[in-house]
C-alpha cells in the first residue's frame, strides 16, 4: 500500500527544514509524498523562496507520516486554530506524528507532546518543557510514534531515520548514499557546545527577540490547554 506522507507548508516556513526531509521521502519506493497547505496559493519561506503546495486541507489524505517544519511562521502558526486542528486530525489516523526544528512547538500548542520526549533548534529547547514535554538534547528523538528532529539540517537526519523504520536500514542507507549525505563541516561550531562562545553569545543575541515571542505565545497555548507551565 502506498504510503502517504505529507509535510506542512506555511508562510515563513524555514526552507531547509521541508525540503531536506522532502528529499530524503521522495526517494522512497511506493510513497506519495505531500506539500500540504491552507490552500494551493505558493506561500513565501523565511527566506522570501517561493514554495507551492500540492494539497489543501480538505483535499488531504489520511496521512501514514505528518511532518510538521519550523521557521520564523511557526509563532502564527502556534496560534492558528485550522491548522492545529488538521494536525490533531490527522494525527489520530497516522502512524507517525513529526516535526523539525521549531515545527515541534506547533505539535506542543496542538498538544500533542504532552509526557513526550522531544527536541527542537537548540535557542528554543526551553519552551519544550512548558509543553509538559521531556526536553531533550539531541539530533532526533523518538518517543513512540512521536519523531522530533533538532534545528534546520538534522531534518534530514530525522528522515533517514524515519526511512528506516518505513523500509528497512538497507534502503535508509541506499538514500543517504544516493544524496552523498556524508557531513564533513568546515568548521565544528554546529551546536552550543562546540562553537567559540562569541559564537555563541552572538547567535543567542539574535535569537533573542524572536525567543521572546514565542515564550508569550507558549504562554498563551500553554493556557488554552489547560497546562501548568
Amino acid at each position: 500500500m502506498t504510503l502517504q506522507i505529507g509535510l506542512l507548508l506555511f508562510p515563513r516556513v524555514q526552507q531547509l527544514d521541508l525540503t531536506g526531509p522532502y528529499e530524503v521521502f521522495t526517494h522512497l519506493s511506493d510513497a506519495k509524498v505531500h506539500l500540504v497547505c491552507k490552500t494551493l496559493a505558493p506561500v513565501p519561506s523565511s527566506t522570501g523562496m517561493q514554495l507551492a503546495p500540492d494539497t489543501s486541507f480538505a483535499e488531504c489524505p489520511t496521512l501514514d507520516v505528518l511532518c510538521v517544519p519550523g521557521g520564523e511562521g511557526v509563532g502564527a502558526l502556534m496560534e492558528d486554530e485550522e491548522t492545529l486542528a488538521f494536525i490533531r486530525q490527522q494525527a489520530k489516523g497516522a502512524r507517525f506524528i513529526t516535526s523539525v526544528c521549531t515545527g515541534s512547538l506547533v505539535l506542543g500548542a496542538a498538544g500533542l507532546l504532552r509526557g513526550k520526549r522531544a527536541t527542537t533548534h537548540w535557542a528554543f529547547h526551553e519552551l519544550l518543557g512548558e509543553f509538559d514535554a521531556t526536553p531533550v538534547h539531541a539530533r532526533v528523538v523518538r518517543d513512540g510514534a512521536l519523531f522530533t528532529g533538532g534545528g534546520i539540517t538534522a531534518g534530514i537526519d530525522f528522515a533517514l531515520t524515519l526511512a528506516a523504520e518505513l523500509v528497512g536500514e538497507h534502503e535508509a542507507q541506499a538514500i543517504q548514499l544516493q544524496m552523498e549525505y556524508a557531513p564533513a563541516p568546515p568548521f565544528d561550531a554546529g551546536d552550543p557546545n562546540h562553537a567559540p562562545a562569541a559564537v555563541v553569545a552572538d547567535v543567542r543575541e539574535r535569537s533573542a527577540a524572536s525567543l521572546a515571542k514565542r515564550r508569550e505565545i507558549t504562554k498563551r497555548a500553554v493556557h488554552r490547554l489547560g497546562l501548568n507551565a
